[in-house]
């Protein structure tokens, strides 16, 4: 038996090499929030000329953290310590991911509906302004929601549909219509987040207007955050399927975007009809 023989592995399992990644991650972590906190109440920690310096160290540390650390996963697979018990366990990992993403999300729905359902109630102790006994508050000029509202309906329910077909072509093995397929999905997510920003810029509220307006930036906020993020996993995907990182058998780092980006898709149908729709 050689050398190499002797020491390869007898089981499935990939056992990580040490790695300091984790360590400057939770680093990375207090250094941020000990920014956003500054940031909020720079008048206790003495931070009031830095503004928004306070977070962005933080910030970039995670984002490096993030790059270096995602970089040895892939070096991983592309090593093949990827086995089916592995990937089986990346994708426990990520479905638990999106199942905490959606009780992210029920939190702000469950404030929007506490609000919208029990308009006579005293809300947070009776520190928000009573809405008037009626839902949208009175006074609050909302969305029409068959203007860019439903646009961004159907532009991320178009980009589901060319996730898909990426998603099919890469399980076929045609190569160049999962690059075509990822490239409109990721034109589709930018041009989302372009007509949301616009749309925020032309609303007729403020973020601390009110219930109404702190509930709907909250949730719909949070929501195009969550499309940003996924069009950057989706880019990544992009360029990695340029380079044929992804084989038919083997492309979970794909399969991880399209269960996020599908996720999006849902919430934001939840969004359009409750906050939207029924909300208007």
């Amino acid at each position: 038996m050689s050398a190499a023989e002797h020491h390869a592995p007898n089981h499935d399992y990939h056992l990580v090499d040490p790695s300091p990644w984790p360590a400057l991650g939770a680093l990375s972590g207090f250094v941020l929030a000990f920014g956003a906190v500054a940031y909020m109440h720079p008048d206790v920690v003495g931070a009031e000329e830095l503004g928004p310096w306070t977070i962005i160290p933080g910030f970039l540390m995670v984002l490096f953290t993030m790059f270096v650390w995602w970089k040895d996963v892939i070096k991983e697979a592309h090593h093949g310590d990827h086995k089916p018990v592995v990937q089986l366990g990346l994708r426990y990992g990520m479905s638990l991911f999106i199942a905490s993403e959606v009780m992210f999300f029920v939190a702000f729905f469950w404030a929007y509906f506490d609000a919208s359902l029990f308009t006579d109630q005293e809300i947070l102790f009776a520190r928000v302004e009573h809405t008037g006994g009626v839902w949208p508050p009175a006074g609050v000029e909302t969305f029409d929601p068959f203007d860019l509202p439903f646009m961004n309906t159907l532009i991320l329910l178009l980009s589901g549909c060319t996730v898909t077909w990426a998603h099919h072509a890469l399980r076929e093995g045609k190569r160049q219509q999962v690059i075509h397929g990822l490239a409109l999905t990721v034109i589709l997510g930018f041009l989302f987040s372009s007509l949301q920003a616009y749309e925020y810029s032309h609303a007729a509220f403020g973020f601390t207007d009110g219930i109404y307006s702190s509930t709907f930036y909250m949730a719909t906020g949070f929501h195009g955050f969550h499309v940003l993020v996924g069009t950057i996993f989706l880019a990544v995907c992009l360029v990695r399927a340029t380079k044929g990182d992804f084989t038919p058998s083997q492309h979970f780092g794909f399969e991880a975007a399209a269960w996020y980006w599908h996720f999006v898709d849902v919430v934001w149908l939840f969004l359009f009809v409750c906050v939207y729709w029924w909300g208007s």
